[in-house]
């Protein structure tokens, strides 16, 4: 399993990725932003 500290990392990553310019076509928002709530997941579990 990857270290909180890393998952972080991605997820901030994700978050510029989807509030950037380019990033504006539907379909690749819509599954960057279903990504962006599964890493949101495995951190919450993470911290039952």
């Amino acid at each position: 399993m990857r270290e909180e500290s890393e998952i972080r990392e991605q997820y901030e990553f994700l978050e510029e990725q989807l509030e950037s310019e380019e990033m504006r076509h539907e379909g690749v928002k819509r599954m960057f932003t279903h990504y962006k709530r599964a890493l949101g997941w495995v951190l919450e579990e993470e911290h039952m």
